[in-house]
């Protein structure tokens, strides 16, 4: 691959020819195998470098374009400048150096010894007094913090994959033992939410051998989930999607069903239609980032995007009214039966 001239001569340079590193388009593939990258050769820095390229591979990230990984916002590092920084120094660290990093971005390399670690970093880290989202996205504007997750900022994201198990053992405990003899054979289960995390539920569902009908938004997050056999079909349509989801329950078929709706209008025309599931969940964000969480009123994904960047707390606003509705009609399904 070409090198563009601003990266001649750093550390990074052979990343960008090797492919690993595209800044003109900002892509980013993982780095495979034996070959070691670092020029100490210590696996102990080479095993870091190849986690942050990971977690932002197209194949693994939700947004990679911005950094973002999973989880709404959640990135890997505060801002392309920084990334490459951050590789720039991984590449060029002795095996007793320690890179820190605050809040996605590099801030010194101390020689700490063999036994200190060879990555530290704090996240997204505020003093109570100060720890809201106004505050925060005050200072994210000015480029001084930037949201990062659990496993996003620290680099140890392995996909779907990785929450798989973590749902299939809630959903199997926590429901299908307790309420139907640990098989979903036959059950209808509704829920909402095809991220990177939400995107494991239709899958645990199908093994648990019910029938999964989920609400998300974002076309993008659908289509992701059926190219990685998380989900088998999917639908724009509403009426269409519940008569699936009905019939598959009926001929006790396990399988997965998509509707590219909001979960506020699915769950509205389940109960306008007296439709209980057998288990009804949620996976949407508006606990931990509720930005990213799109009220229905006639928004698109595109026109969330927009507000939430013109007018943040106009967007808080809406997604609260919306949250809301979306938890009383859970309610109301619940009190007809639903688990």
């Amino acid at each position: 691959m070409s090198v563009p001239q601003k990266y001649r001569g750093r550390p990074i340079e052979e990343l960008i020819s090797a492919g690993y590193y595209d800044p003109e388009t900002r892509t980013v593939h993982a780095i495979t195998g034996t070959e070691l990258h670092v020029h100490s050769r210590d696996w102990q820095l080479e095993g870091p470098l190849r986690m942050l390229f990971h977690v932002l591979d197209p194949a693994v990230a939700k947004d990679p374009k911005n950094l973002i990984v999973y989880g709404g916002t959640g990135k890997a590092a505060r801002s392309w400048d920084d990334f490459e920084a951050i590789v720039d120094s991984l590449l060029t660290m002795d095996s007793e150096d320690t890179l820190v990093i605050q809040s996605g971005q590099p801030v010194a390399i101390w020689r700490l010894g063999r036994q200190a670690p060879r990555v530290l970093m704090s996240n997204a880290m505020l003093v109570p007094k100060w720890a809201d989202w106004k505050i925060f996205w005050e200072l994210e504007a000015k480029g001084l913090i930037s949201f990062h997750q659990m496993t996003a900022g620290c680099w140890a994201y392995i996909g779907t994959q990785g929450i798989l198990q973590g749902t299939y053992e809630t959903i199997g405990g926590a429901a299908a033992d307790r309420h139907f003899g640990g098989s979903l054979e036959g059950r209808l289960v509704v829920s909402a939410g095809l991220g990177n995390m939400g995107g494991a539920q239709p899958l645990a569902i199908k093994m648990l051998g019910g029938v999964a009908l989920i609400a998300d938004v974002d076309k993008r997050m659908i289509q992701r989930m059926i190219d990685t056999g998380y989900l088998d079909t999917w639908t724009d349509n509403l009426d269409k999607a519940i008569d699936m989801a009905l019939d598959a329950k009926e001929r006790r078929q396990a399988t997965s069903i998509g509707v590219l709706a909001n979960a506020v209008d699915l769950l509205e025309k389940l109960v306008k239609e007296n439709i209980v599931p057998d288990i009804l969940t949620d996976q949407t964000p508006p606990a931990h980032d509720p930005l990213s969480y799109v009220p229905p009123q006639g928004f698109t994904v595109e026109q969330a995007e927009q507000l939430r960047k013109s007018d943040p707390e106009k967007y808080m606003l809406l997604a609260k009214e919306t949250m809301k509705k979306h938890v009383q009609l859970m309610l109301q399904l619940q009190a007809r039966g639903a688990p």
